[in-house]
């Protein structure tokens, strides 16, 4: 017990972590503020501290320092635990204008100093600081079908309820959003925002000066309502509404020295998978190969189809080509990747050759080119089929006319055999008893009984519907043909009388108990009752 004890002691020292301060941040609630208005200070050391560990005293020469509240948590995420102490600091400014709250030193570990724009009493800050917009693109000046990168921030301080962020609006280009929208953080003037970035491609159609006017984002926050004599305040929604600036890029044609298909790229890179363990391929045997053409900073639908020639004896089936574009370490990046099956129908050495994809690139502003190198593969013949195969028009006319007549005479013949043998059967069926076998009999009253036993069943739970489906159920079974409730009430006086109660019943407001054993006596009474023989076809067609 004591070995057990001492060595779970010793695995939870082991197994935890070692906890020290690496960042200390400080924010602030908003910025600008007004003079004798108080603002949260918010300094969040990423361990757990004790209260003192803070000195505010800097503080007192440019503010008003209130109450001070510190909290502490601790989370556990898949095993890896965070702790976190946080103080909330109430400051007033006691004058206007820039003031600077200075950094934070905690154990050797340094906050940033916050740059604060204090108006005078009675101002009101600007609400467009609380949400607005940011645009980077990756090119001041761009050629032809190059694709521009369109990165938009939307910058927020205030609790989102809803909104659109619209996409900007460009004429002469095409325009697509590339990627998903990325959520996360940031920090601006010591204030912290949510920020929600997106990313567009735009590709001028046409040389001459690009005009990209601004995302924009329209729609509803929450911002802090002016307290009225209360205590608290509260939060209410109010419409927002920003723009961003506009752009305008310089678009160049498409050099006159250009030799291709035009393809405007950052880098562009060809890249094979071929089966590189074989050294020899048989007849007959399909080689898969695949070429990929990757490219930075440039659309899918930019990049050119690739021709691969071959050399006689090889045969090539290529498969629908695959384009992707997608954002990976914050560029754009496409792929055009073609997946061909090669099969040899010689045996023989092959030489594939070298394939080279132009392209343009805007940083040299000269022409360059992705290249695979050729390569050779050795084919030999295969074990499974002879290799040497012997041309059609080798085989002669007479031995082509004298076989298939032979063939199609035989086929014919079984054919007519079969067919007589068939009618034989069908014949002899229509000349035995026409009375129904035991067997059938038997099933026949099976299925008989079980109709009466459901219909008697429902009358028990003094069902209607049930009883009226189990009516229909036993008729259309009993006479071979489905069978209506008018249908039914016409084969016999107690019978339209029993449907005719069984109706009232189910439609009536005050149901009653079920008259089972008229119903009975009316489907037995016709049970009993002989069949009518079927009339004879041959009788009616002799006079």
């Amino acid at each position: 017990m004591v070995i057990r004890t001492l060595f779970s002691l010793l695995l939870f020292i082991v197994t935890s972590p070692a906890f020290a301060l690496t960042q200390v941040q400080a924010t602030v609630d908003r910025n600008p503020v007004a003079e004798g208005e108080y603002f949260v200070l918010d300094i969040v050391a990423d361990d757990d501290l004790n209260a003192g560990a803070l000195d505010t005293s800097v503080l007192l020469d440019d503010f008003i320092v209130g109450r001070t509240s510190v909290g502490r948590s601790t989370k556990m995420v898949n095993f890896d635990t965070t702790r976190e102490t946080r103080w909330q600091v109430l400051l007033s400014p006691k004058s206007t204008g820039t003031v600077i709250i200075p950094a934070f030193t905690i154990n050797n570990i340094s906050s940033a100093p916050i740059t604060l724009k204090v108006m005078p009493s009675g101002a009101s800050a600007d609400e467009i600081e609380n949400v607005f917009i940011k645009v980077e693109t990756n090119a001041s000046e761009a050629y032809v079908g190059q694709l521009i990168t369109y990165k938009v921030k939307l910058y927020l301080a205030v609790e989102l309820q809803r909104g659109v962020l619209s996409a900007p609006a460009v004429e002469g280009a095409q325009i697509k959003q590339i990627g998903e929208d990325k959520d996360n953080s940031e920090i601006l003037d010591g204030r912290r925002f949510r920020v929600i970035e997106r990313t567009y491609g735009i590709i001028a159609d046409l040389p001459g000066e690009l005009v990209i006017n601004g995302a924009s984002f329209s729609g509803d926050v929450l911002v802090e309502a002016p307290r009225r004599g209360g205590m608290f305040g509260f939060n209410e929604s109010r419409p927002m509404q920003t723009e961003a600036e506009r752009e305008v890029i310089q678009i160049n044609s498409t050099p006159p020295s250009y030799q291709g298909k035009w393809l405007v790229s950052d880098i562009a890179m060809l890249k094979e998978t071929w089966p590189e363990d074989v050294t020899e391929f048989e007849v007959g045997s399909p080689i898969t190969r695949t070429i990929s053409l990757i490219a930075s900073n440039t659309d899918d639908t930019s990049l050119p189809d690739i021709d691969i020639p071959l050399a006689p004896g090889l045969k090539a089936y290529p498969e629908k080509p695959v384009r992707q574009t997608f954002v990976r370490d914050n560029q754009v990046v496409s792929q055009y990747s073609l997946t061909t099956a090669i099969v040899p129908t010689k045996p023989g050495t092959y030489t594939l050759p070298e394939i080279r994809v132009p392209w343009w690139n805007p940083h040299l502003k000269k022409q360059q080119y992705a290249t695979l190198p050729e390569r050779t593969i050795k084919v030999i013949g295969s074990s499974a089929t002879p290799t040497d195969i012997p041309a059609a028009d080798s085989f002669s006319p007479a031995t082509t006319q004298g076989y298939w007549p032979i063939a199609a005479a035989v086929f014919a013949s079984l054919w007519l055999i079969t067919l007589v043998l068939w009618r034989k059967a069908v014949a002899a069926s229509y000349a035995v008893n026409p009375q129904a076998s035991p067997k059938k009999i038997n099933t026949q009253r099976k299925t008989a009984t079980t109709g009466l036993n459901n219909i008697i069943h429902a009358c028990d739970k003094n069902d209607s519907s049930a009883a009226i489906a189990a009516v229909q159920a036993y008729f259309s079974e009993r006479l071979g043909q489905p069978m209506t409730l008018s249908q039914i009430s016409e084969l016999s006086a107690p019978l339209a009388s029993a449907i005719k109660k069984l109706q009232a019943d189910k439609y009536s407001r005050h149901p009653q108990a079920m008259d089972k054993k008229s119903l009975m006596d009316a489907i037995l009474a016709y049970k009993n009752q002989p069949q009518a023989s079927k009339k004879s076809l041959i009788a009616d067609l002799n006079p």
